[in-house]
């Protein structure tokens, strides 16, 4: 399994990454690869093709509906649609409550138009796995203004196909136990902090700091912390020192085009 950082800018893009969307991907046993997107925010879908094809995504999992990790998906379906060599799809989609109508609200679906031949969309049911080729993926409710989720993927190891690898991406959330529990024992965690402490210790509810993802990933055991979701606003290496007092294990920073190899 291995993780490409598409885009992993905080609430919008920023001057050198796109808004918030991870490709995920792992070989089967018959040489075939597979691609799980993560969230497909604002500006993802362009450097996407870098890596892989649109039309083959096998699975678009995201997070939850708010623009930095779903606004893409409209180009996403014009693609699909209208690519010259014809229509592509359906593609799995899957997202909270609400993901079919609001991704139709977000494009200007007109009369009569609907997104079914390129898109199947479906709901996240926690504590049921989504099985897409030799990954698995579990979805926890965790604590954010809108209903998200975090999401638990299983896959085979890069460097040994027979041992099973975990990596979770913590979607946008503040500290809960939910996100503790998901994150349990991950090879890697990809964790968001977006906020800074001491500038944003009463807003709660919302997003995490480098200092409560730290903490977040000491309690879970996690062997690896990666930061990512930090605004353009805030220098990342505060993010990355916050979380240094907590958190005494492999500790790095999410950019576009890096890769992730567990």
């Amino acid at each position: 399994m291995r993780v490409t950082i598409v885009g992993c800018a905080g609430t919008f893009p920023s001057a050198t990454s796109p808004a918030s969307s991870y490709l995920v991907e792992a070989d089967d046993d018959a040489g075939r690869t597979w691609h799980v997107l993560l969230d497909l925010g604002n500006g993802a879908l362009g450097p996407l093709q870098q890596y892989c094809d649109p039309a083959e995504l096998d699975l678009v999992g995201l997070s939850h509906l708010h623009p930095d990790h779903v606004a893409d998906v409209s180009g996403l379906f014009v693609y699909l649609k209208y690519h010259p060599s014809g229509q592509a799809g359906p593609i799995e989609i899957i997202g909270p409550f609400g993901t079919a109508s609001r991704l139709g609200e977000a494009y200007g679906l007109e009369p009569g138009e609907d997104m079914t031949p390129q898109f199947n969309v479906s709901v996240w049911q926690p504590g049921s796995a989504v099985r897409i080729g030799p990954l698995e993926l579990f979805p926890t409710a965790v604590e954010h203004p809108v209903p998200a989720y975090a999401v638990r993927v299983i896959g085979p190891s890069e460097a040994d196909p027979a041992r099973q690898v975990t990596f979770v991406y913590s979607g946008d959330s503040d500290a809960c136990d939910a996100l503790d529990q998901a994150a349990r024992n991950a090879d890697v965690l990809l964790c968001e902090a977006s906020f800074l402490e001491g500038r944003d210790d009463d807003v709660r509810g919302i997003h995490l700091t480098g200092r409560r993802a730290g903490e977040t990933a000491t309690r879970a055991g996690v062997r690896m912390l990666v930061l990512t979701h930090i605004p353009a606003w805030n220098d990342p290496a505060d993010s990355l020192a916050e979380a240094r007092t907590v958190y005494d294990g492999p500790l790095g920073l999410a950019h576009a085009g890096l890769v992730i190899s567990l």
